[in-house]
């Protein structure tokens, strides 16, 4: 079953005396469970794309559909509560709170929900994830490796149905972003949560079940 699907998706910007064409005609569908991953060279659409798809960016034309609902024919503050109870995000950046500590990090989008916390499934992200021994510590005390874990268990607190990866090995070692992704592909087959992942990267991307490769902002291969 198709959880989420872009019919004729297109993002346009003004570029000085042209029209840059980011997202240009895209159709593509995601089914529940899968692990995708979205690559292709810099500057071919895949961060809008994936910022598109997840509700963060208005497209110039096209729709996109979660369960057959339009996200685009849904208020901003519909689309708000859609993005933060059935979408997680992580990024290249981890967007931590400092003043907040790790657990108060992994806590705050059900808190922004006024929901009282699933503190079982909150222990079992923080088991996936091996973060137990740095609940309390705030950001700045933290590696780059522990901050992105921290901001994937964020990501799942809220028991979101699809997951959107945008480079979050970006900014860590080669045996780091490896262990952040073997995590992501672990605790998104564990939880049944749809994983698509934009990355730069081809090894990382080659450990997908699909790969979709952008250029120019068309889909020149999805296998």
């Amino acid at each position: 079953m198709q959880i989420l699907k872009a019919n004729h998706l297109c993002k346009f910007y003004e570029g000085g005396q042209s029209i840059v064409h980011a997202v240009n005609d895209i159709t593509v569908g995601f089914e529940a469970g899968e692990f995708c991953a979205v690559t292709g060279p810099s500057g071919s659409g895949k961060s809008t794309l994936l910022h598109v798809l997840g509700g963060l960016d208005y497209p110039t034309r096209g729709d996109v559909f979660y369960k057959e609902e339009n996200l685009y024919h849904y208020s901003d503050d519909q689309l708000s509560i859609l993005r933060r109870r059935r979408f997680g995000f992580v990024f290249q950046a981890y967007n931590l709170i400092p003043e907040l500590n790790a657990y108060e990090n992994i806590l705050l989008p059900v808190m922004l929900d006024k929901k009282k916390p699933d503190e079982k499934h909150i222990r079992l992200l923080i088991e996936m994830l091996h973060i137990k021994d740095r609940l309390s510590h705030l950001p700045s005390a933290l590696s780059g490796g522990q901050q992105q874990r921290i901001a994937i268990a964020r990501a799942l607190a809220n028991k979101p149905s699809i997951l959107f990866a945008d480079e979050p090995t970006g900014n860590l070692d080669g045996k780091t972003g490896q262990e952040v992704l073997s995590l992501l592909k672990y605790v998104s087959g564990e939880l049944g949560v749809t994983l698509i992942l934009v990355t730069h990267d081809l090894g990382i991307a080659e450990q997908a079940k699909r790969i979709i490769r952008l250029e120019d902002g068309r889909i020149a291969g999805d296998a």
